[in-house]
Parts: structure tokens; sequence; C-alpha cells
């Protein structure tokens, strides 16, 4: 039988891993040039800067945000579809 206290706990454990390694990403910085542009961005996929000629473009930085942030909303939207047809598969061969 199953346990739904263990399941809640086991969760819990795997959000809070989660947590961490995002915490972890966050504190992670890369950085690119190329020519007169130069970008700075963290591991969890958050630009930091973008500077061309020196000159910080917090419009640019802003989009580039923006864009990244729809495209993990759109990719968690599919995956979530996904896995919701594979749980109708596996659900049928029970």
């Amino acid at each position: 039988m199953i346990n739904p206290f263990k399941q809640a706990g086991e969760i819990k454990k795997l959000r809070d891993q989660a947590n961490a390694i995002q915490k972890e990403l966050a504190q992670i910085e890369v950085e690119s040039e190329k020519g007169r542009v130069k970008v700075v961005m963290t591991g969890d996929m958050k630009v930091q800067s973008v500077a061309i000629n020196g000159e910080e473009m917090k419009d640019a930085r802003e989009a580039f945000n923006e864009a990244v942030d729809k495209a993990q909303k759109k990719s968690a939207q599919k995956m979530q579809q996904m896995g919701a047809g594979l749980k109708d598969l596996l659900g049928g061969l029970g």
C-alpha cells in the first residue's frame, strides 16, 4: 500500500534539492564577448548585462530575459502535455 505521508516527504525532499540547485545555478556567472558586444549571464539563464561598445543596454537585457522566460514556460507546458500523454499510456497498461 502506498503511504501518502512518505510520498509527501519525498516530494518535499526533491523540491528542497531542486531549490538548492537553483540557488547554486544563480551563483554561476559566465561572460561572452564578440566584437563590440559583451553579455553576462547566470547559470539559471538570467542575463545580467548586455553592453555594446561599453554602453549598458538595459532594454536588450530585459528583452533577453523575457524571451528566455517565455521559452521556459512554453517548454514546461509541452513537457506537462507529454507527461500527461505518457501517464495515460502507462495507465492503460496497468
